[in-house]
């Protein structure tokens, strides 16, 4: 197991660093230089200081930290078991059936999994979107996870067994706020309106705004959440900069336009708006609203669990739409509007942004928080040749290019491996959490969970099929 150098100052040697400040500078053969949780010079043929870890970049992307703003990490234990899931499946399954019978050990081995599996990936700060959180001892258990290991993390506070305005309102939940925020771990609260005109859930945005806490919200999800939730919202005052609506991808006009107004942003979750239908990915939309994006995975249940995917889906389903949409009007597109750049931002400072955490994080520059990621992988022959840096990020690279990852100055993966756990220990735990809900569930509905029923479809007539036919061996062939 690698070794943590906790202390040292770090120097990452010589890569094509992607600063992504203000002016998007692109430095090639440069050095980073990190002191504390802190960058503290960046340029070529940096001094060492005294007891520095030097870590070649040579042929090398250093990045800033990546940033999910939206994923359910209590899943994690669960990888890939919904993989054929549809949307309607999957909230059967978790809000009406199963999620009920996670205990706080089950919501402790999701997230313990899910926060390594981001920081293996290069994403140094991840939006735990918690909303299997019943009791405050299934909350607890989540921000236990969260703080044992090295990664920044937010936790969005969530009960999809409850009513928004009823959890918020206890006591407990109260006493857990006390207890476990104000500290590294960052805080939201994560709930949706239904667009019910009494709006049962303006209690739970009171309770946000007396907290002081950001609400991010499934926004624009369709058959569920849509534009009079949001017309809700903004009625009664609780669209903010720093809201954060996920998805947004079955919204008109009008609510895009609200969003753009009060200045809040949207996660786009490609790979899940693909795959479950909660309407077109709408980064093509949000940009013509000018609504900031940052970007997603929402669930390993179903999908990946790095931000490489959700670059590449993004920039696919976005240019898909485009070429689309100028098809429609007999026209044809001769330069994408979409560019790889643009994803990365959106992967990196846009997330910074959503989160209120801009000036810090984000993007490389001196003085800021120490959140860094090297793409380097010699023994790989995608690695070279490295001519458009920002296109290979969001098109060549993947998670087994994660050489290096620093949090807050930390070196928490090294020489592709995670620095400082145990596998072996968090997978007895999430085997443990499998093992109880197998038997929870019983042999048949677990199998059924797993492989839902595939609808029948039939092959269309085909008018061009031979009414008669010969074999070649008919003509001495």
């Amino acid at each position: 197991m690698t070794q943590p150098t906790d202390g040292r100052p770090v120097l990452l040697r010589g890569g094509t660093v992607l600063t992504l400040d203000d002016t998007r500078r692109v430095l090639t053969g440069t050095d980073v230089l990190v002191t504390g949780d802190r960058i503290a010079a960046i340029g070529p043929a940096l001094d060492a200081p005294p007891g520095a870890v030097e870590i070649d970049a040579t042929d090398g992307i250093v990045m800033p930290g990546m940033i999910d703003t939206h994923r359910h990490m209590w899943q994690t234990a669960m990888r890939g078991y919904g993989a054929d899931w549809t949307l309607t499946q999957y909230f059967v399954w978790y809000y009406l059936e199963w999620g009920k019978v996670f205990r706080p050990e089950d919501i402790h081995a999701g997230n313990l999994l899910g926060a390594w599996e981001a920081l293996e990936a290069g994403v140094t700060t991840t939006v735990d979107w918690s909303h299997g959180l019943q009791t405050t001892q299934h909350a607890d258990a989540a921000a236990d996870a969260l703080e044992s290991v090295p990664g920044r993390f937010v936790l969005a506070y969530g009960n999809i067994q409850d009513a928004p305005a009823t959890w918020t309102g206890t006591p407990e939940f109260r006493d857990f706020v006390t207890r476990r925020t104000g500290g590294d771990l960052g805080f939201q609260l994560a709930f949706d309106v239904t667009g019910d005109p009494a709006f049962p859930e303006k209690a739970a945005f009171e309770v946000a705004r007396e907290l002081g806490v950001p609400v991010t919200t499934h926004a624009g999800v369709w058959g569920a959440t849509g534009d009079d939730g949001i017309r809700l919202m903004y009625d009664n005052g609780f669209m903010t900069p720093e809201t954060v609506y996920v998805h947004g991808a079955s919204l008109s006009a009008d609510s895009y336009h609200r969003i753009a107004a009060t200045g809040g942003s949207v996660s786009v979750s490609t790979e899940s708006e693909q795959s479950a239908g909660q309407g077109y990915p709408p980064t093509w939309a949000l940009r013509a609203y000018g609504i900031p994006v940052s970007l997603s995975m929402d669930t390993s249940v179903w999908w990946s669990g790095d931000l490489f995917s959700a670059m590449r889906s993004t920039l696919g389903a976005d240019r898909s739409r485009e070429h689309l949409e100028a098809h429609k009007l007999g026209e044809t597109v001769t330069h994408a509007a979409l560019r790889a750049e643009q994803v990365v931002e959106w992967a990196t400072r846009g997330g910074a942004t959503a989160l209120g955490r801009a000036a810090d994080l984000g993007s490389l520059e001196v003085g800021k928080k120490a959140d860094v990621v090297l793409l380097k992988n010699d023994a790989s022959p995608v690695s070279f040749p490295l001519l458009n840096p920002y296109g290979h990020v969001a098109f060549q690279a993947q998670r087994a290019d994660v050489h290096t990852v620093l949090v807050d100055g930390r070196i928490v993966k090294r020489d592709g491996a995670l620095v400082g756990v145990d596998l072996p220990a968090v997978r007895r735990e999430v085997e443990s959490t499998v093992d109880y809900l197998r038997a929870q569930l019983g042999e048949e509905a677990w199998r059924q969970g797993m492989n839902p029923d595939v609808p029948q479809t039939k092959v269309l007539d085909n008018p061009y099929t031979y009414t008669t036919y010969q074999s070649d061996s008919t003509h001495g062939g």
